[in-house]
């Protein structure tokens, strides 16, 4: 896609994500490559369920602006922009606020990943970063260790990330850690979740390798 056609689906990702109560009011931001040392991400102080497509900012891999405008670049800039110069194969990053996924982070706990063949297959294992204070280099220090092999992070006391290689697979991958989150929250309720066999769980991570 163009740069135009980018910051389209990114301002309909944002209110989706809001609309979807993934994000709230200013929260959650994103990103996506454009080429090689430049990618396009939200603004930041913007209500993302009112975001517009000429909202985006566009910035090289060393933070600065690319082309001017009215809007200052995600207060995360710093954490998207690590993710992307590690990760060659990241083509976009989303970071969001899922309230049951961040419960997990927030008590301290990842994602258990022998319970659902959707999370193994469409997001695969769930790292959970120590805290770093947000908009910090310290929060990108702690996330780095956690990229290789991780395609989806909680951050501790924090929110969520997804990667992906396109906006719509980081974006599935974060609906569908929510959703995984919900329904491992409800079968606690109900009483023990009960795991998947090893044998499945191979299977389902060896499927996914396949199409990666």
């Amino acid at each position: 896609m163009n740069r135009s056609a980018v910051a389209r689906r990114m301002a309909l990702c944002c209110r989706q994500l809001a609309a979807r109560g993934l994000i709230a009011g200013r929260d959650g931001n994103l990103s996506v490559r454009l080429g090689p040392e430049r990618a396009l991400v939200t603004p930041s102080g913007v209500l993302k369920s009112l975001v517009d497509p000429a909202d985006m900012v566009e910035v090289d891999f060393s933070g600065k602006v690319r082309r001017r405008g009215s809007r200052k670049p995600t207060s995360e800039l710093e954490l998207h922009l690590r993710i992307l110069r590690h990760r060659p194969d990241v083509q976009a990053v989303v970071h969001a606020h899922p309230p049951a996924a961040t419960g997990f982070a927030v008590a301290g706990q990842t994602i258990p990943g022998n319970l659902l063949p959707e999370l193994i297959f469409v997001v695969g294992p769930v790292a959970l970063v120590p805290f770093g204070m947000s908009g910090t280099r310290e929060l990108g220090d702690q996330v780095v260790p956690y990229l290789d092999g991780h395609d989806a992070l909680l951050l501790a006391n924090h929110g969520a990330v997804t990667m992906g290689r396109s906006l719509d697979e980081a974006w599935i991958r974060m609906e569908s850690l929510e959703h995984s989150a919900r329904i491992i929250l409800a079968a606690r309720q109900v009483g023990q979740p009960q795991p998947l066999s090893a044998e499945a769980v191979r299977a389902l991570v060896q499927q996914r390798e396949k199409d990666a």
